[in-house]
């Protein structure tokens, strides 16, 4: 069973990937354009260029849609990370010591999950893996020998 899982797992890390990018571009694209219900789900947009509320969409917008496609995804997902972990000690956290008590949840588990992906990589279905795919030692020889190797076991 466990070799079974194994070898699912970079697909696994790439649906998680796609769903993390996915959910984050439409928070983004919501507050920027207004579709989705639109910021605060009234309809609405964000002001162009106010700090902090225009330049965090536009974070969650170019950020997001980088993780879903899987394009520079270490650097998007850590630049999603910070802004989410901004977002919580920033609105969420004085309201209440807890991500119960004061609606981080959703700050909290972007945060972790962005930075999960920035120490896992994309996984599998990744255009990273299509330009310039890249082992531990930075060639892309080392990423066909990895692949060999996790073929062979």
């Amino acid at each position: 069973m466990s070799t079974r899982l194994n070898k699912a797992q970079p697909y696994a890390l790439g649906l998680f990937r796609i769903v993390v990018g996915l959910l984050f571009t439409c928070h983004g694209a919501a507050s920027l354009f207004g579709v989705l219900g639109g910021a605060g789900g009234n309809g609405g947009t964000v002001p162009a260029g106010t700090w902090p509320d225009w330049y965090a969409a536009a974070i969650e917008l170019v950020a997001g849609a980088l993780v879903l496609i899987g394009l520079g995804t270490r650097g998007a997902a850590f630049i999603a990370s910070g802004s989410m972990a901004y977002a919580y000690f920033t609105v969420h956290q004085p309201e209440g010591l807890f991500p119960l008590q004061n609606s981080g949840e959703g700050s909290a588990l972007y945060c972790w999950a962005f930075l999960l992906l920035v120490f896992t990589g994309p996984g599998a279905l990744a255009l990273d893996r299509v330009f310039g795919a890249r082992g531990e030692n930075g060639t892309a020889q080392d990423e066909r020998k990895e692949q060999t190797a996790a073929a062979a076991a």
